[in-house]
């Protein structure tokens, strides 16, 4: 997980620093496989590990401020 975040973070800088939009363009769809794979590798732990299931499903896909639903979460016993 980490070295795929690694890799988003490093084709992404290079995607911004390059005047070349061809090359751009390539390095930016290089860093969005890599997000895929960082999100693959975050279903598998979803799915096999109850604590990521619990706090994924608590956080993703939320609306509003984050420590606010960490609140709310929290006064509905949802959190350990």
């Amino acid at each position: 997980m980490q070295e795929e975040l690694e890799a988003v973070d490093w084709y992404n800088q290079r995607a911004q620093a390059t005047k070349d939009q061809q090359l751009r363009r390539i390095l930016e769809h290089n860093r969005d496989e890599e997000i895929e794979h960082a999100i693959m590798g975050l279903e598998y732990l979803r799915r096999v590990n109850k604590v990521f299931d619990e706090q994924m499903r608590i956080y993703l896909f939320s609306k509003g401020d984050i420590t606010e639903v960490e609140e709310d979460a929290e006064r509905a016993g949802k959190t350990p």
